[in-house]
């Protein structure tokens, strides 16, 4: 990495994206287990409980606070539906890291957005985009989840969705991102941006 390369490797923005879809769901799966009865009910399967604040760790995002951010944030939809069912926004467990928001409901896991992170170090001229309603996306697929890092904009947007999430909340997010801030040339030199 580059003196002045400011991204993230890899593993460690995965695992700093999913870290809340795991704290989630081990919060929920333990709430049921040692609930108010102490134990789960005979035969039952433990679900989750995914209400409630969401705790976001603090991640490096130099630009998490620039107007692009605050602007993007503001024009998010406040619901995204995901195969069929209707994500709600959830709040965040305060102090909120800036540039973020959660969608989700008490059926799956949330959808994390996360504004102003640095390059990610898989973008490369051989990388493989997909465009999603206007906007170009970097696939940085994970275990139970994958990351999605808009890089056609002048900020990067990770989006980071559950497995068997569709491509709803994709869709969603991409039509806010396109009407707020406009398309630039991908940057998949080796130089920070």
């Amino acid at each position: 990495m580059a003196p002045n390369d400011r991204s993230l490797p890899r593993p460690l923005l995965i695992a700093l994206i999913a870290l809340p879809l795991l704290l989630v769901a081990g919060v929920g799966t333990l709430g049921l287990l040692y609930g108010s009865t102490g134990s789960a009910p005979a035969g039952s399967t433990p679900t989750p409980i995914r209400t409630g604040p969401v705790a976001l760790p603090p991640i490096p995002a130099e630009q998490a606070g620039s107007p692009a951010c605050g602007k993007l944030v503001q024009a998010l939809p406040k619901e995204l539906t995901s195969n069929g069912e209707q994500l709600g926004r959830r709040e965040i467990v305060a102090p909120a890291p800036e540039g973020t928001m959660v969608w989700g409901n008490e059926k799956r896991d949330p959808v994390v957005l996360r504004c102003g992170l640095g390059k990610p170090d898989e973008l490369k001229p051989d990388s493989r985009l997909s465009e999603i309603s206007g906007v170009r996306w970097l696939e940085l697929p994970g275990q139970g989840a994958s990351s999605w890092v808009a890089v056609d904009r002048e900020v990067y947007v990770v989006l980071t969705v559950p497995g068997g999430s569709g491509t709803g909340p994709l869709q969603g997010v991409s039509e806010s991102i396109r009407a707020t801030l406009p398309e630039q040339k991908v940057d998949t030199g080796t130089a920070p941006r």
